[in-house]
């Protein structure tokens, strides 16, 4: 008999387990594929084409989203690489380390804190010069984000980094050893962080697409939603976590973070209620201006459709026109310079009178 941890219960839990990629590059000849860019494209990718859907949905232009995510873009991953390098700058700027490593992106950390506060700079400034407003086009995108977020939490997976502590559960994400840490080298699989906050992303995404349907959010308060509803699952998603990071108080600095910004967004999200309840009439003016002037043009050909007769009624109108003249003609006689029967001859009465009594001279 075997103890109560049996072969064939070990056997399972090493079988039952999330592998690793093996790399996270793939080069096509002397260009490198890497894993981590794919899923921060996709992301990139996904998230204006459903916020152009969105925006369109609302009243804006087509093209209007991704005009203003070239702005945004690249201020997000500017963003979020300063603020990854500024809260861990030990591992680019101490004794041994090589500060070029802060410029290679493609090896991972970006901190979304930054990308979100950066990414809205860029937005607010593409917003600015086709006069809308920020908070309108926040509202549109805001779904997109987080479903960019759970694609882009997969390039953690391919470079196997962000997990959490050693776990024997079925889902358990296995490490190699390069890439596990110093205190539980001979620990292979761990808590997949990456894959919680990536379905807790997806989570939030579809919460927000049901509450502004359902409540018709508007004035920046869709994007307030998502990013509370973000901040209490990243809370206890980095809890979990095992790399390295600064604590304040027995907290994860991303913990406090987390805490502070969704205060921030509970608060927003109550104030514009009561201030601007409701939802923007109108999300882009010269979408709106293009809809009247539309509206107009089908108004003016409509009212010229009306004004002309159709061409059936004019050959009606004619055809009447000839029936009357056509019914005279019928009754005229046949012969018009043939007399009358029944009429006498006009010399006949004057002749008469001129004669007088019979025999008798002419009347003086």
């Amino acid at each position: 008999m075997y103890p109560s941890g049996t072969v064939a219960s070990d056997i399972a839990m090493e079988l039952a387990f999330i592998p690793s990629p093996a790399h996270g590059v793939v080069h096509l000849g002397p260009i490198p594929l890497r894993g981590y860019a794919f899923c921060i494209i996709i992301g990139v990718f996904v998230a204006v084409w459903y916020g152009n859907k969105r925006w369109i949905a609302r009243g804006g232009g087509a093209g209007t989203v991704a005009d203003i995510a070239v702005w945004a873009v690249p201020f997000g991953l500017i963003g979020g690489r300063l603020y990854h390098v500024i809260t861990d700058y030990e591992l680019y700027f101490t004794d041994g380390k090589d500060w070029v490593d802060a410029f290679k992106v493609w090896q991972g950390g970006l901190g979304i804190w930054g990308a979100i506060a950066f990414g809205a700079l860029g937005a607010w400034i593409g917003c600015r010069r086709r006069g809308i407003a920020l908070p309108a086009y926040a509202d549109a995108i805001a779904p997109g984000i987080a479903f960019a977020q759970a694609i882009g939490r997969w390039g953690n997976w391919f470079n196997q980094e962000l997990y959490g502590g050693p776990t024997t559960l079925p889902w358990g994400l296995k490490i190699d050893a390069s890439h596990r840490p110093d205190t539980t080298p001979d620990l292979a699989t761990y808590h997949p962080t990456f894959l919680y906050e990536s379905l807790w992303c997806v989570g939030v995404a579809l919460l927000v697409i049901w509450a502004d349907r359902r409540f018709k959010l508007g004035h920046g308060r869709a994007f307030a939603l998502y990013v509370a509803a973000y901040t209490v699952g990243r809370a206890w998603i980095e809890h979990m976590r095992v790399d390295y990071a600064h604590h304040i108080l027995g907290m994860r600095l991303n913990d406090w973070t987390a805490i502070i910004v969704f205060a921030g967004a509970v608060v927003y999200l109550v104030l514009s209620a009561r201030m601007r309840p409701g939802r923007e009439e109108t999300v882009e003016p010269v979408a709106a201006l293009d809809g009247q002037a539309d509206a107009q043009a089908d108004a003016q050909a409509d009212t010229a459709d009306a004004a002309e007769p159709p061409a059936d009624a004019d050959a009606t109108a004619k055809d009447l026109v000839k029936e009357p003249a056509a019914d005279s003609a019928a009754d005229a006689p046949d012969d018009p310079a043939e007399p009358s029967q029944e009429a006498e001859p006009a010399g006949d009465e004057p002749s008469k009178a001129a004669a007088g009594p019979a025999g008798g001279p002419a009347a003086s």
